[in-house]
């Protein structure tokens, strides 16, 4: 029998536990050691501190994030808050300290300025400042600074510089738990990229499985960074969000194996969830009059890619016929939403290997454009 798995804390609930620990000692003079905090369905966790210090009119308090059995970049991370008195009348204010990020584009649920702390975090810090002030005879007026520790080079392997939130991390959650390869952080940095792209009023926005096919796309496109959507394997993260949140144009491109699933009719593409299917591969072939052998070669390949090989050398257009399949697909996902969608196939060298839904433009000279050059090796 399998070990279930461990769930872990939000930056947002280690960020609150700080904060309690921190304001109870500037009150006090003494830091609550665990510190318990109050989650936004009901769980009490308490979380032990891992550094302390009050003087000179402020109190600081850190918590060790724990993210449980995830694989979650911040996992391990020292979040700091930072509380001193405000002014009188003013609540609470939020300053980013070193290593939170600070929003520099529209489209986010801050405003341009502020310090990335989110507003489920920032809820609940409000309220654990409230009950605080009332327990140890507090005005509730304070500032709290929060700070993570190396936040600024964690940063970068988040899509926080696309997204515009520059300096460091957000400060994020809305349960306070981490759910282990739940995939909710990832999808929701999906639906931040939509509505920062269109907040900048971009037209045109590409989903790409990896940095190949993002590169593909921002080439072939002319796409600013801003109009990039990380999808990974999330295609229906995509689909659904822009079905409710429209932009004219999009592009989803990725590699043959992800998108012959697409094609498939999946909408999770990550190997632990979905499979290239063989034989929808072979009936393509057959649907387009290629040789049974052939077909039969294409149905015990060894991947979507070894098909592919296969198909080209026979001279018929998989990668096309796998576009085509994958638009319709993307297509019943947006529900006539009013937006035009298109497919592009590439292989793992970032050529284009298939495309659909494309007007009026040349794939042979758009292979020409794409060329054989690599940045990382996901497609």
């Amino acid at each position: 029998m399998s070990t279930p798995l461990r769930h872990g804390w939000t930056t947002g609930a280690c960020a609150t536990a700080a904060t309690t620990a921190a304001y109870t000692a500037l009150l006090t003079g003494a830091f609550p050691d665990p510190v318990e905090i109050a989650l936004p369905k009901g769980q009490r966790p308490a979380f032990a501190l891992a550094r302390e210090r009050l003087a000179d009119g402020e109190a600081t308090a850190a918590v060790v994030k724990d993210a449980g059995d995830d694989p979650d970049v911040t996992h391990g991370a020292l979040i700091s808050a930072t509380v001193r008195p405000g002014l009188p009348g003013s609540g609470v204010t939020f300053l980013a300290g070193p290593g939170v990020g600070t929003v520099t584009k529209p489209g986010l649920p801050l405003d341009v300025g502020e310090p990335a702390v989110n507003p489920v975090p920032r809820r609940m810090m409000r309220e654990h400042v409230a009950e605080v002030a009332a327990r140890c005879g507090g005005t509730g007026d304070v500032v709290v600074e929060i700070s993570v520790e190396g936040g600024e080079e964690l940063a970068r392997r988040t899509w926080n510089p696309r997204l515009g939130i520059l300096g460091g991390l957000s400060i994020l959650g809305t349960t306070g738990i981490v759910v282990p390869y739940s995939c909710s952080a990832w999808i929701d940095s999906i639906r931040r990229g939509v509505d920062v792209a269109r907040a900048a009023g971009r037209t045109h926005v590409a989903g790409c499985t990896g940095s190949t096919s993002e590169r593909v796309a921002a080439e072939l496109y002319g796409l600013p960074e801003d109009a990039l959507l990380d999808m990974g394997d999330f295609a229906g993260a995509v689909l659904k969000y822009l079905r409710r949140h429209p932009v004219p144009r999009l592009t989803v491109a990725g590699g043959i194996g992800k998108l012959s699933k697409l094609a498939d009719g999946h909408l999770d593409l990550h190997s632990g969830r979905s499979q290239v299917n063989p034989d929808l591969l072979a009936g393509l072939v057959l649907g387009a009059g290629g040789d049974p052998a052939l077909a039969e070669r294409v149905r015990v390949a060894n991947t979507a890619l070894h098909a592919l090989r296969l198909c080209q050398e026979a001279g018929l257009p998989l990668g096309d016929m796998v576009a085509e399949r994958a638009l319709r697909t993307a297509r019943e996902v947006l529900r006539g939403a009013p937006v035009e969608a298109d497919v592009v196939v590439i292989d793992r060298s970032g050529v284009i290997v298939g495309r659909a839904g494309v007007q009026g433009e040349s794939r042979a000279g758009v292979q020409g454009e794409t060329g054989q050059s690599r940045h990382r090796s996901a497609e």
